[in-house]
């Protein structure tokens, strides 16, 4: 069987780690894509990991390019193209300047890889993946947003750093935008079973979800620029669900049609990810205070996608 295709549209700094992973996990052949006043710098990150396979034995192939000729026929197209956030601004501070680049991608991509699973990452999120689905007319199933396992996975480790808890143990569900109003589901976040609620009181937990609300704006704060180590291993993880047929129930970006009483909105969601891209998306039992924080996620959501959409 050949090896698959993952085609990388943006070789920044996420770009570059989501390669290394694809190579060292050997996902597939790795295409690494960028404008033509960045194909030097692709072409140069893809020799350096080709290097460094020699030495860690991943089998794959890595190429950097600006032709879109060359992520033809990608089983796989992860989405980080677009300008990072900078201390002091927002996600949706980005619109105007990452709008038209998502929809070059997406005209491009429609042309050029039509079957493949895409995961997008730039921001802002939800609405970057809405116009990704809405320019390319893709079915909703091949299409997601990554930020829930992003998310869920900040939560995790400060759950996990709170308790004295092993990260391995922590199940961590965060929903809604991705944004500030993000919903972490405390009555779904366990300790290897054990609820967290039975072990960190209100106030503490209440701290830990607004550092998790903020845990993208700290780094950015820090490092002047966004995060990428873990937002790479967030989609690889997503990757290696659809490329495996795992089944995995993950949170993610998925078009709502109806779902939680929501239509026509991209917005985080448990979903199963396998062969078929997103298979199902899983409807959990929220309580009254969880409802309402969803609505105000969902709202601060459709008004980004509003702006989109009044963009023509």
């Amino acid at each position: 069987m050949a090896r698959k295709k993952i085609g990388l549209i943006g070789a920044g700094n996420i770009g570059g780690e989501l390669a290394n992973l694809a190579v060292t996990r050997q996902l597939g052949d790795v295409v690494l894509f960028d404008i033509p006043a960045k194909e030097n710098f692709a072409k140069g990150k893809a020799l350096d990991l080709e290097q460094a396979s020699a030495l860690t034995g991943a089998d794959a192939r890595v190429i950097g390019t600006s032709r879109w000729e060359d992520v033809a026929g990608a089983d796989v197209l992860i989405v980080t193209a677009g300008i990072p956030r900078k201390p002091g601004q927002s996600r949706d501070d980005l619109v105007a300047t990452n709008l038209p680049i998502i929809r070059d991608v997406a005209d491009n991509a429609k042309k050029h890889c039509p079957d493949a699973f895409v995961i997008v990452i730039s921001n802002p999120l939800d609405a970057m993946v809405y116009e990704f689905k809405r320019r390319t007319g893709a079915p909703r199933e091949k299409v997601v947003g990554m930020a829930g396992v992003l998310d869920s996975a900040r939560f995790a480790l400060f759950l996990a750093r709170a308790t004295g808890a092993s990260v391995k143990d922590v199940r961590a569900m965060v929903l809604g935008g991705h944004g500030d109003d993000m919903v972490p589901v405390l009555n779904y976040c366990t300790i290897n079973g054990v609820p967290v609620r039975q072990l960190l009181g209100k106030d503490e937990l209440a701290k830990i979800v607004d550092r998790t609300r903020k845990g993208g704006g700290e780094i950015v704060g820090l490092m002047g620029t966004s995060a990428y180590y873990a937002p790479a291993v967030s989609a690889i993880a997503m990757a290696e669900a659809y490329l495996g047929d795992q089944k995995r129930l993950l949170p993610a970006a998925a078009y709502l049609q109806g779902e939680y009483g929501y239509d026509d909105l991209y917005m985080g969601v448990p979903v199963v990810i396998g062969a078929g891209g997103v298979e199902k998306i899983v409807t959990v039992e929220l309580d009254d205070e969880e409802r309402a924080m969803l609505k105000k996620s969902a709202d601060s959501v459709q008004k980004v996608v509003d702006i989109v959409k009044a963009a023509g």
